[in-house]
């Protein structure tokens, strides 16, 4: 089973308010869960959506982060400051991170591009990313007892350092932010593999992924995927993402090691020519730039 991450997704859980940004509305017997907090621009949207389908935004207990990129904590501080009580948890990276003026500056010119978003700020809110705290601190083996579901938290780095995956285990449902990559093209036929912090780590928390047997995996862009289509996501994540350094090795070698030409040569074809991958270019140029100077560290001599 393959369906947009839009909508009703299981009795207890709703994507909101489109697929390629989507939060995921988790309702437990006693509290309910947000997971990620997607592009700032859509701050105002998920507030209206999550008042729409809890009956009220007070109803939202906790917001938990999968991760510190932009377009994973954008609204996080606006729903702060407008749901009392809200709880917002993610690895105690990320609070030290959203702190910095650097980097909130680099997520606000990030999000800037995202002009086709600014209709759903129609009474023309501040929606600027600015610094919030994190409430609770999450790190490898912590539980939350919603109500007849207990959100895992396990810690998978190699996407960033920071990134965590939720697990339910009672409906088997596995949210792994983009640790095991993203299914890109407009079928999404291909998988679009994301380390940039580590190689080596996303490898290993892709084999832990594998090892719970999720039978659905809502992943952090684009798609939910059930049954047979979520354990061959991630057996093939796996395989795609040792297939991508061998990739990146041939671009660095092909530039005689030259870095910043295997990058501008694979970004020109991979992303210009080939086509098919919906992030935007300078997100892409710069995560693939990541990538490239993490494979040629990993082999120089």
């Amino acid at each position: 089973m393959k369906q947009q991450a839009k909508g009703k997704i299981h009795e207890r859980i709703t994507a909101i308010p489109n697929a390629w940004y989507p939060v995921y509305l988790v309702r437990g017997e006693k509290k309910n869960l947000m997971i990620d907090a997607g592009v700032n621009l859509l701050g105002p949207r998920y507030l209206t959506l999550i008042q729409d389908i809890l009956g009220g935004a007070t109803k939202l207990h906790y917001l938990f982060l999968t991760h510190s990129h932009y377009d994973h904590v954008g609204s996080a501080g606006y729903l702060k400051r407008r749901i009392p009580g809200l709880k917002i948890g993610a690895h105690e990276r990320v609070g030290g991170l959203l702190h910095k003026p650097s980097v909130l500056d680099m997520m606000n010119r990030l999000s800037a591009n995202h002009v086709e978003l600014l209709k759903y700020n129609a009474a023309g809110e501040d929606l600027t990313l600015k610094p919030f705290d994190i409430d609770i601190l999450l790190k490898q083996g912590d539980e939350l007892d919603l109500g007849g579901l207990t959100c895992r938290v396990y810690e998978t780095p190699g996407h960033t350092k920071d990134s965590l995956t939720f697990y339910f285990p009672e409906i088997g449902v596995l949210f792994p932010g983009e640790s095991a990559g993203v299914l890109a093209g407009e079928t999404a036929g291909e998988m679009q593999v994301e380390f940039l912090a580590s190689y080596r780590d996303y490898i290993d928390s892709l084999k832990l992924m594998i090892s719970l047997k999720p039978g659905l995996i809502c992943l952090g862009h684009g798609w939910v995927l059930g049954g047979r289509d979520a354990e061959d996501f991630l057996r093939r994540s796996l395989a795609e993402t040792f297939r991508y350094r061998e990739l990146i090795e041939d671009y660095l070698n092909a530039a005689g090691g030259d870095v910043e030409t295997a990058i501008q040569d694979m970004a020109h074809a991979q992303y210009d020519v080939k086509g098919g991958i919906f992030q935007e270019r300078i997100s892409y140029v710069t995560n693939l730039s990541a990538q490239v100077r993490h494979i040629a560290g990993l082999t120089a001599p």
